[in-house]
Parts: C-alpha cells; structure tokens; sequence
C-alpha cells in the first residue's frame, strides 16, 4: 500500500511538472541546458548583436531550439556543449547580418511617402488645362481670378487695381470659379 501511494506521488508530481505527461530526455536536456548555460549563452549573444536585447533573446532561444531538434547526437561534456551552443550562436548572429544586408533597410512611411507625387509632367499638364480653361473665360472675370488668386490680393484690393467696386470683384469671382469648374468638368 505504502508502494502504491509513492508511485501515485511521483506520477502526480511528474503530472505537475510536465502536464503533457512523460517527460523525454530531450526536454530535460533543455532544461539543462538553460540552467547552466543560459546565462552565459545570453551575455555571448548581447555582446554579438550589439547589447540589442531582444536580438540576443531570440538568438538564445533559436539557439536552443537547434539543440532540442540535435539533442541525440550532442556530446554531454559541459565543455564541449558550451563550445557548441556558443557556436550556433555565433553563426545565427551572421546569419541574421547577412541578411540584413541584402534585404533592403527598413524604414517607417511619413506622410509624404503615404501619398503618390506628382511628377512633373502632371504639374505641366495641369498648369496646360487650367491655362486654356482661362482662356475661355470672359476679360472681366479672367482679370477678377487673376487679381484675387494670382496675386492674392484682397477684394479691396483687386477693386481697386480693377477700378471697380469690391461687390463687382466678388460676382466676376463667384461666376468665373463657376465657369472654370464647368470648363475643367468637361475638360476631364
């Protein structure tokens, strides 16, 4: 009975510790390895990728997971186990450079990289439309958007260089921006 009850403490403990059941050697073998060399294999990797922390923290852990998948034919020497997890660090470091160094830099999008530019041949083509819509325009309300948007003047302003009063100026605004979205309309 006293036989029985140990066995069911050690199966419930074993349970406790590995939920998944059994456990195998090559996860003790993990363990192991990150208890004794964890540290150390961590210190190794901040000073490869430059004290990055989170660089070095991934190096560890693939480092690692190349043990568990090589676990049956690792040597148990600590010496020579420390030369190899040290190793594949190294070389997961220059991996992880030369890659870097062929894919293109990553960089964050500003606003003015969000939005197509204009080239221009679009700003010559526009200025073109705008030109000729213009032209269509009568004398008087071509002179009124010249004045008032051109040469930003004001309304008393542009009345002035018109020689006409500033109610005049704001109706030949008002019909010449009407004529001019028209002629762009069906100018495309």
């Amino acid at each position: 009975m006293l036989r029985v009850a140990r066995q069911r403490r050690t199966q419930h403990q074993e349970e406790r510790d590995h939920p998944l059941g059994e456990a195998r050697p090559e996860d003790e073998l993990i363990r192991r390895l990150y208890r004794e060399f964890g540290s150390g294999l961590l210190g190794h990797a901040m000073r490869l990728t430059g004290s990055d922390r989170q660089w070095a923290e991934d190096i560890v852990q693939e480092t690692l997971v190349r043990a568990w998948r090589n676990a049956e034919k690792l040597e148990r020497d600590p010496v020579l186990l420390r030369s190899w997890l040290f190793t594949v660090a190294r070389r997961l470091v220059i991996d992880d450079r030369r890659k870097r160094s062929v894919r293109p830099q990553e960089s964050e999008l500003t606003p003015s990289d969000e939005a197509p530019s204009h080239d221009e041949a679009d700003r010559t083509l526009a200025a073109i439309v705008v030109a000729e819509a213009m032209n269509g325009l009568t004398q008087e309300h071509r002179e009124a958007i010249l004045e008032t948007y051109l040469r930003d003047r004001t309304v008393g302003e542009a009345a002035e260089v018109l020689g006409v009063p500033p109610g005049t100026v704001k109706s030949r605004v008002y019909y010449a921006l009407r004529a001019l979205r028209r002629a762009l309309q069906d100018r495309g």
